[in-house]
């Protein structure tokens, strides 16, 4: 961030209004920090403690055309028949776009980066 680290504790103290949905597009945002392996907090997992409903992050490095290919995709699905969006249909949106790279013979490690937790 601009003016220094964004801290797990930030997050979790944020007074967000009403949040629904987070997709988090950086890398290892659904990993926690490799000198305390056993924590289970992680950026996706403080922005769900927060309370959004649904959380999509990344468990490793991603290719950009790949997450570009994954956001696009996702974010076509995630629109309800209202045209607004709708966090309950995250898990649905991710996998479409997961089946699409692996309609166009993306590498699997970079296939299965994402995941979603939530609603």
């Amino acid at each position: 961030m601009r003016d220094g680290p964004l801290m797990i504790k930030d997050i979790i103290r944020s007074n967000w209004q009403n949040p629904e949905f987070a997709f988090l597009s950086a890398c290892h945002t659904t990993v926690g920090h490799k000198k305390s392996p056993d924590e289970s907090i992680h950026l996706a997992a403080a922005m769900q403690f927060s309370g959004f409903r649904s959380v999509v992050g990344s468990m490793w490095s991603v290719d950009d055309e790949v997450a570009q290919e994954v956001v696009s995709t996702f974010y076509d699905n995630l629109v309800n028949k209202s045209g607004k969006l709708d966090c309950t249909r995250a898990a649905v949106a991710l996998h479409k776009a997961v089946k699409k790279l692996r309609r166009n013979n993306v590498p699997l490690e970079q296939q299965i980066v994402f995941v979603h937790i939530g609603v």
